[in-house]
C-alpha cells in the first residue's frame, strides 16, 4: 500500500463507495458457541442468525440487533483480541453495564471520548468488547 499521497489529498475516485459496516467478525475457539450465545443473546439481547449451510459447517455463530451484526468465527489457533474490538452502540449503557456485571463479566468504564459514555468488557472467550451510548452535550 502506497502512502505517498495524504488521505485528505487523494483523488475522489469513488464518492460514497463505502456506505456502511455490514458486520464485525470476532474469533472464537471451536465448541464455544453456547458460551457466546449466553453473552451475545442472553446478556446483550441480540438475536441469533441462521448461518448459510456452507458456513455453518465451519462452526461459530452469528448475532444481530438493529444494524449491529457480530460474527463469531472459529479460529484453530484462537487467541482472544485484547486491543482490537467492536464498538457496539446501545440505547442504555448503564443497563448494559448492569447486565454485564450480573453475568460476572468485567465492566471497565472509560471517559476518554467527550460525548460518549462507554465501557469495555470481555466476551466469554476473552475478546475485548466496547459498549457505548452517545450523549448530547
Amino acid at each position: 500500500m502506497s502512502t505517498d499521497v495524504p488521505p485528505d489529498l487523494a483523488p475522489d475516485l469513488a464518492p460514497d463507495l463505502v456506505t456502511g459496516l455490514d458486520h464485525v467478525q470476532v474469533a472464537c475457539p471451536a465448541g464455544s458457541e453456547d458460551l457466546l450465545r449466553g453473552f451475545y443473546a442472553g446478556v446483550l439481547g441480540m438475536r441469533e442468525l441462521t448461518k448459510p449451510a456452507l458456513l455453518a459447517a465451519r462452526g461459530g455463530v452469528w448475532f444481530r440487533s438493529g444494524t449491529c451484526e457480530i460474527h463469531c468465527g472459529v479460529e484453530a489457533d484462537f487467541a482472544p483480541a485484547r486491543k482490537a474490538h467492536p464498538g457496539i452502540s446501545v440505547s442504555d449503557v448503564d443497563l448494559a453495564a448492569s447486565r454485564v456485571a450480573e453475568a460476572g463479566l468485567p465492566v471497565r468504564w472509560d471517559d476518554a471520548v467527550p460525548g460518549l459514555r462507554r465501557f469495555h468488557t470481555n466476551d466469554p472467550v476473552g475478546n475485548r468488547i466496547e459498549l457505548q451510548e452517545r450523549r448530547l452535550t
